[in-house]
């Protein structure tokens, strides 16, 4: 990590707090997941109202996407980054409030279906949809405000060390939430989340942002958001994102359910765990190589891992097959995505990038979010086995659509794809020098 000793002290302050933010913002997310579905089932939500409720979160993420992404570009980093701390302060409180509230039943009806909810779920359901803006807020202005700071030549190096934030946030999160509820109950660990939201929000506001953002009246053209999807530089990052997010959101919601089909005594924790370790060890490393070697044969080989993983999964039927599945699916995530995130910062400039990197993490939004409803119904009628399979094809569809379609023709495509070519669609100032490599 010799690339901090290169930056000045200020810049230095401002990756250590943005860093130390993004731990409060992660395991402030994450430690709610052991809690929430069975604090919903104490206000007496079923099994389908429970999915609805988390399902919920991908609603406020989705809505909120286009418009946090351009406020990033027009307003600066820093504002977007304090909204999605704000939801991770607020969120938890407003959970334990809805205890407070009077109960009624209320007639939900969806695609013919009639649903009786109570009160309870329904202000469940807003609070969570309202939760979804915390990752359509943070991760963009995280994302940018670190490509902000990196040096062109060593950007994919930094945003590797950047996004450790992450796995470290998902795996200690969720063993903070997971210890105060069995230690004291919900309210305590519901708490310690929104606190943990205060904290980032003190952090972020010592930070200093280097990006200037334009008069809104100068970039009037790019606010045509969901214009720019199709465009060359963003559309195939975003349909192999889409992809991907069916296969980790497959990996999210039926793991557990697929591990009780196998009839495994295996805890499904470490699997994640296994996941999340592995995620940690790419980054350390594949960010620095890849401003040497280039993103495209490090995307390549992340697609490539991601269907071997989900083809282990479809094979496994013992508990270190799982162990190895979850392994090779963090290593595959943990290059892919800060990968493509270097990718966009090489493809777009300052004003811009909130928007292009919004823009192609709409797929991988999107896929989470179906994958649920479609893998399920598949589910009822091939198994949970089967539906891991079939995210296996689609993560290798999506590896084939990138080394063929990356660029602006098949030439140029294999080229990049194989770290043999320039990337055409960057900008020159963001090209990194490897990318030109033979």
């Amino acid at each position: 990590m010799t690339i901090f000793s290169t930056f000045s002290p200020s810049v230095r302050t401002n990756l250590t707090v943005l860093f130390a933010a993004g731990l409060c913002f992660w395991a402030g997310l994450a430690g709610l997941l052991p809690t929430l579905p069975l604090f919903i089932a104490t206000l007496g939500g079923s099994g389908q109202q429970i999915g609805l409720v988390m399902a919920s979160f991908a609603i406020g993420l989705l809505l909120a996407r286009p418009y946090l992404s351009r406020l990033a570009d027009e307003r600066g980093r820093k504002v977007v980054l304090m909204v999605g701390l704000s939801a991770i302060a607020i969120a938890p409180f407003g959970y334990l409030l809805v205890l407070f509230l009077p109960r009624a039943i209320v007639p939900l009806s969806l695609a013919g279906y009639t649903l009786n909810l109570d009160t309870s779920i329904l202000a469940m359901i807003a609070i969570r949809a309202f939760h979804g803006l915390s990752i359509a807020a943070f991760v963009v202005a995280y994302s940018a405000l670190v490509l902000d700071l990196a040096p062109p030549a060593n950007r994919g190096e930094l945003i590797g060390y950047m996004t450790l934030v992450n796995p470290i946030g998902l795996a200690l999160g969720p063993a903070l939430g997971g210890f105060l509820y069995e230690a004291t109950g919900f309210t305590t660990a519901f708490l310690v989340m929104g606190i943990l939201g205060i904290v980032g929000l003190l952090l972020v506001a010592r930070l200093h942002e280097p990006y200037q953002p334009r008069v809104a009246a100068e970039d009037a053209g790019s606010k045509e958001f969901w214009g720019q999807l199709w465009s060359g530089r963003v559309r195939t990052p975003a349909v192999i994102l889409l992809l991907v997010g069916l296969a980790f959101g497959t990996i999210s919601t039926f793991v557990p359910l697929y591990v009780r089909e196998a009839g495994l005594a295996l805890n499904v924790g470490l699997i994640y765990s296994a996941s999340a370790m592995a995620s940690f060890m790419s980054r350390l490393v594949v960010g620095r190589a890849s401003d040497r070697y280039g993103r495209g044969r490090f995307i390549t080989i992340s697609l490539l891992a991601y269907s071997l993983g989900m083809g282990v999964f479809w094979l496994a039927r013992s508990a270190p097959m799982f162990l190895l599945a979850g392994f090779i699916q963090g290593f595959a995530g943990g290059t892919l995505i800060p990968m493509i995130a270097a990718l966009m910062g090489d493809r777009s400039t300052a004003s811009d990038r909130g928007r292009t990197f919004g823009l192609a993490m709409v797929g991988f939004d999107v896929g989470i979010a179906l994958a649920g409803p479609i893998f399920g119904t598949i589910a009822d009628r091939l198994s949970y086995r089967g539906i891991f399979g079939l995210s296996g094809v689609m993560t290798l569809v999506g590896l084939v659509i990138f080394v063929t379609a990356n660029s602006k023709d098949l030439s140029h495509s294999l080229r990049f794809a194989l770290g043999r070519g320039r990337d055409v669609y960057a900008t020159e100032l963001s090209n990194p020098r490897s990318s030109e490599a033979g």
